[in-house]
């Protein structure tokens, strides 16, 4: 290839790579999976070897993430976090270890640290006097993006230390994951585990954040004030110590090939995890030795991540079957001849969404790659275009609903400017039979009514007898037509009954949540119980569709609001929640009625000394005053803090609000 050719090649690829680095770290939708990307950037970095008039400013071995976001607070690292080498062989890993003996001296005796390479999102946090002060993301590795209050959320994260060995002043790094069982409620809006944490970090409202089960462990440092570790091993043990935690899989091997061994026998036991690894890191134990290596432009020299090859397999599409979920989204999933991918049989693999099957190009009797990377269930890499039939036809996406026949929609998202990736059913309740199916699993689910006996699978099993076709339905089964089934006996028949029974008397909170209605988890059916406080009051505002009284509640937004108008636009389900209340024993919201805030109403703006904002306004709530979200004539207090919005302050002022500061606030609680 001549040089202008190949410039124009390279330019080509690296372009493509810039373009995914924006996908995976700006937008956290990634268009091609962590092979794909891995074996691009790969790509680049060889033809950079080979060529030296290749490198470029934006090349792979200069950058790392993505260029963090303006809608946040920037924050310079003290210590860069910095990407890592990847190793994908036994040669790879060799000329690592040669490398590093090369820089010090080939006598020196060392040991690795190894650890699960997490597949989530690197975050750091600063404690400086055994408290956390910020906490930001990786971003372009020199800056992140601060989102303390998004990680306070995360309930694996102290938010102080009271261990006398912890540091005065140090930077702990870690990653943020969700796991495979909690995906499995969020899997209709992210396309994996990675990409919904991702999201949820970048929320500007860090209610929205609390909301995902998100997890953390630490694996190092950054900076440390008077650092006294001597090895990478002992610091991980101090973490544990410090209540950080760390991964049980974390541990110290002596050479390249028990390194090896160790990958080998990691790999064909990853699946089994109950989060995403896409491989392993090996660090120089000795953090002496670390300090002496240093680091290249944008890597350690003294670790590397020792990537799991993907397992994947080609098989034959049968069919495109399109699935229903609670929440209306229309799910493809690829029935494919049964292949062995990993060690399992499968016969199913997801195509996420319309967009997914339209970049593809996928279609019925196409020959593909499918892979097993972590998901549930594995999905459709690429096509193999060269054996597809003349006669293919494309997959046309249904614009009616399979089950129902409705419409389906794309939403518009406002924040975004974009139209969804997910199509949904435009029947947002009871009237569609998969959707029905769905919403009635949820009532019965864990954090619902928790309703024991009466599984998934059940559900089902009555819905095709008709035992069950609304959630009301269950608190009038025929338990004489169920002990004639088989597998039914006498003490289950009894168990059901009497779980059916507990499940009747219930919570405001988990009532709501039970109901099934988008964009109304656990907190904001919290948030509406202790707004509304009994259920009368719930159906008076469903009833007479007085959902704008709701807009004052701290933390509903327009999203909810709208969510909850189109679902009691459908009067089956306004039908459905009146019978429900006649039949259960739905318990008052229990909040303090005589509390010294009684009847008084509270904002807060800017930020707060010594307290967060979410316990700050629990204490509001607590001594029965009320929090809202927008500054007007229903409000009693603004509470300021330091840098309080000129516009909130300004307009409280014309409207005659009280403006008062957090000690004014801890006067009148006394």
């Amino acid at each position: 290839m001549k040089k202008n050719e190949l410039k124009k090649f390279y330019n080509r690829k690296l372009k493509e790579f810039k373009k995914h680095n924006e996908l995976y770290y700006e937008k956290s939708r990634p268009a091609i999976n962590d092979a794909e990307y891995d074996k691009l950037k790969k790509e680049l970095l060889d033809l950079e070897n080979k060529h030296n008039f290749l490198k470029n400013r934006y090349s792979p071995d200069k950058t790392i993430g993505y260029t963090p976001s303006k809608s946040f607070e920037k924050y310079n690292h003290r210590v860069p976090m910095l990407s890592l080498s990847n190793a994908f062989d036994l040669e790879d890993l060799k000329n690592f270890e040669k490398k590093i003996l090369n820089y010090l001296n080939k006598n020196v005796q060392f040991n690795y640290s190894v650890e699960p390479k997490i597949d989530g999102i690197s975050a750091s946090l600063t404690y400086k006097n055994k408290k956390l002060e910020i906490g930001v993301s990786r971003g372009d590795g020199k800056r992140g993006e601060v989102i303390t209050e998004n990680l306070k959320t995360i309930k694996d994260i102290p938010l102080e230390i009271s261990d006398t060995s912890f540091p005065d002043e140090i930077e702990i790094r870690g990653e943020i994951f969700i796991k495979k069982k909690d995906f499995l409620n969020l899997k209709d809006d992210f396309a994996n585990p990675r990409n919904a944490a991702s999201g949820s970090l970048r929320q500007k409202n860090p209610n929205e954040t609390k909301k995902i089960p998100l997890n953390f462990i630490a694996y190092t440092f950054g900076y440390i004030k008077n650092n006294n570790f001597d090895y990478q091993s002992e610091f991980l043990k101090n973490l544990k110590k410090w209540g950080f935690k760390t991964n049980k899989y974390n541990k110290t091997l002596d050479s390249i090939d028990e390194l090896a061994q160790f990958h080998t026998k990691f790999e064909n036991t990853r699946f089994d995890l109950e989060y995403d690894v896409d491989g392993l890191v090996y660090k120089v134990n000795d953090i002496n030795l670390q300090n002496r290596l240093g680091f290249t432009s944008n890597a350690p020299r003294w670790a590397i991540a020792h990537k799991f090859s993907a397992v994947s397999a080609n098989t034959k599409i049968l069919n495109i079957d399109i699935q229903v979920g609670r929440t209306g989204a229309l799910t493809p999933v690829a029935k494919v001849e049964p292949v062995n991918v990993g060690g399992v049989v499968v016969s199913n693999a997801t195509l996420h969404n319309e967009d997914e099957i339209t970049r593809k190009d996928i279609r019925v009797n196409d020959i593909v790659k499918i892979e097993r990377a972590g998901d549930v269930i594995p999905h459709v890499i690429e096509v193999d275009r060269t054996k597809r039939s003349k006669n293919s036809k494309i997959f046309i996406f249904p614009k009616k609903c399979p089950s129902c026949g409705s419409n389906t929609v794309k939403e518009y998202n406002k924040t975004t400017k974009k139209y969804d990736a997910v199509r949904r059913c435009s029947n947002d309740g009871f009237g569609c039979e998969r959707i029905a199916i769905e919403k009635i699993k949820h009532f019965i689910s864990k954090d619902a009514l928790n309703i024991e006996g009466l599984g998934k699978k059940v559900v089902e099993n009555f819905w095709e007898l008709n035992l069950i076709k609304m959630p009301q339905d269950i608190f009038n089964l025929n338990f004489n037509i169920i002990r004639k089934l088989d597998g039914w006996g006498e003490t289950s028949v009894k168990n059901l009954k009497a779980s059916i029974e507990k499940a009747k008397k219930t919570t405001l909170q988990r009532f709501i949540y039970s109901i099934g209605i988008r964009h109304i988890g656990i907190e904001n059916a919290k948030l509406l119980s202790d707004n509304f406080g009994n259920i009368s009051s719930f159906i008076k505002i469903i009833k007479n569709k007085q959902f704008d009284k709701l807009i004052n509640i701290d933390g509903i937004g327009e999203t909810q609001l709208n969510s909850l108008k189109n679902f009691f636009s459908d009067q089956l389900n306004v039908r459905i929640v009146t019978e429900l209340q006649n039949v259960m024993h739905i318990q008052n919201q229990s909040l303090v009625k005589d509390g010294v805030l009684k009847n008084k109403s509270f904002m807060f703006t800017g930020k707060l000394e010594g307290i967060s904002r979410a316990e700050a306004k629990s204490l509001v709530e607590k001594n029965s005053g009320i929090t809202l979200s927008n500054v007007g004539k229903n409000l009693n207090y603004l509470v300021t803090g330091s840098k309080p919005t000129k516009r909130k302050v300004d307009k409280a002022k014309t409207l005659g609000v009280n403006i008062i500061s957090l000690e004014d606030l801890k006067k009148l609680l006394n």
